[in-house]
């Protein structure tokens, strides 16, 4: 099995492991996903909170880098307001998807 360890502080905090070791590890408990998969490069908006947790970052730090308020990428979470194409661009860049340069 191919795992990178993340160590804070000394002791390890999180296991990443390829999405098809995961997924066979899945397999083998009988369990599935509580989520719907999302394939690398392919998302929707609808999914950016999915997104931004699965990759450990909080409301404010994706804003931060993304340049606008937590307040305002909250609202863009929640479907309640639609971001311009350079702020899509900006988070699609930043959470690794495609697709999100013009508005749906």
């Amino acid at each position: 099995m191919n795992v990178q360890v993340i160590m804070r502080d000394g002791a390890p905090e999180y296991a990443v492991l390829p999405w098809a070791e995961y997924q066979a590890l899945l397999d083998a408990t009988g369990r599935t996903p509580d989520h719907p998969a999302i394939q690398p490069g392919q998302a929707s908006l609808a999914q950016l909170t999915q997104l931004r947790q699965e990759q450990g970052l909080s409301l404010e730090q994706l804003a931060r880098t993304v340049g606008i308020s937590p307040a305002y990428l909250e609202l863009i979470e929640r479907g309640e307001r639609d971001p311009d194409s350079a702020i899509r661009r900006v988070l699609a860049r930043t959470l690794g998807v495609s697709g999100w340069g013009e508005a749906s």
